[in-house]
């Protein structure tokens, strides 16, 4: 039989109650619906419209990874970052606020005619597509060590419209061939939550998103800065710049990483609440 969406609502709140609360669970109710084809106002103003059986059984099974602790991303199988839809999947992590601010930061930045970017560990591909969208005639490579993860990143360029390069490397390979030369930008969102780390995170990050793409051992959290810093010093042409999204915790030793480097111009940068969340450096060869 239909069922009216009040009565889907009321059901949704008490399935997700033991996991979500307050507006997080409305917002997870509306998102839902809206899945369904129910705009935020059709599902306040009209309790009484009917949602079909077959849609009704898709919604449980949306319920039932919910209540399981998948994250909302994963479920509906898409998130928005720069205005843009994403796919996403437990291939890759599911982005962030925090990284737009990276990708305006470089649309700010990058000055030069028909930038060549580097993306460096691209996962869903969000802030290559972003980039190549963004930046006029930028021409943008995209590398991940994972070839699900550059399979997604090439869905998300195809999806709206992106010309990016995809490329499958492991940065700690020297021997697959990938030797960019004169770059205008290098950036990375990298592995930076250490395994001691995990003690603090949520349970729907941990159990769902790849560990690959988050961690980062307790002996050497700028593993991936330090590796990254060293190719982008061979990549770089003159007056190139480094970006990162970094650990809060590291803002500093990662600003004096690439300062021992003999990068110039670190810079620091906060996120809009506050933490230090992302770092610059321009690249001049001696």
């Amino acid at each position: 039989m239909d069922r009216t969406l009040a009565d889907i609502q009321a059901e949704m709140r008490s399935q997700l109650a033991p996991i979500y609360s307050g507006r997080e669970l409305q917002q997870i109710v509306f998102e839902l619906l809206e899945h369904f084809g129910f705009t935020r106002v059709q599902t306040i103003a009209y309790p009484d419209a009917k949602i079909s059986e077959t849609d009704y059984q898709r919604l449980q099974a949306m319920l039932k990874r919910l209540a399981d602790g998948e994250p909302l991303q994963y479920v509906l199988g898409e998130e928005q970052f720069m205005g843009m839809s994403f796919g996403v999947c437990r291939d890759v992590l599911i982005p962030r606020p925090e990284t737009e601010e990276l990708v305006r930061l470089i649309a700010d930045r990058c000055k030069a005619p028909s930038p060549r970017i580097v993306d460096v560990g691209t996962g869903s591909g969000c802030i290559a597509v972003s980039l190549a969208k963004l930046i006029d005639g930028a021409q943008v490579t995209a590398i991940d060590v994972s070839e699900a993860a550059i399979a997604v990143a090439r869905r998300n360029a195809e999806r709206n419209d992106a010309q990016v390069e995809f490329v499958c490397k492991s940065i700690f390979d020297d021997n697959q061939p990938f030797a960019p030369s004169s770059l205008d930008v290098v950036v990375s969102n990298p592995p930076y939550v250490t395994e001691s780390d995990k003690q603090q995170m949520s349970r729907n990050v941990l159990d769902f998103e790849p560990h690959l793409a988050l961690f980062v051992p307790d002996s050497d959290p700028l593993l991936f800065y330090r590796r990254i810093a060293e190719l982008a010093a061979q990549w770089l042409k003159n007056g190139g710049m480094l970006f990162f999204e970094i650990n809060e915790r590291f803002g500093k030793d990662t600003v004096q990483l690439l300062e021992n480097m003999q990068y110039s111009n670190v810079e620091l940068h906060q996120d809009f609440y506050g933490k230090d969340r992302m770092v610059s450096a321009v690249w001049n060869a001696k």
